[in-house]
C-alpha cells in the first residue's frame, strides 16, 4: 500500500466531514471545500493504486524473467 493511498483516504474522510458540517451549518464555503478535499483525496487514491499497481507489474515481470 502507498502513502498516497493513506493520505488520499484521509482527505475523502475529511472533505465528506466538511461537506456534512457546511450543510448543518448551512455554510457553502466549508462545503465546497470539502468537495474539493474529496476529489483531491479521490485523486491521490488513483495515484497511489497506479503506483502499485506498476510495482506489481515489475515484480511479476522480474519473476518471470527469473524462471527463465
Amino acid at each position: 500500500m502507498e502513502k498516497e493511498q493513506i493520505t488520499g483516504k484521509v482527505d475523502e474522510l475529511k472533505g465528506k466531514l466538511k461537506q456534512g458540517i457546511g450543510k448543518t451549518t448551512d455554510d457553502p464555503k466549508l462545503q465546497a471545500e470539502g468537495i474539493a478535499d474529496e476529489a483531491k483525496g479521490a485523486l491521490k487514491q488513483a495515484y497511489g493504486n497506479l503506483k502499485d499497481a506498476i510495482k506489481d507489474g515489475d515484480k511479476k515481470a522480474g519473476a518471470e524473467v527469473n524462471d527463465r
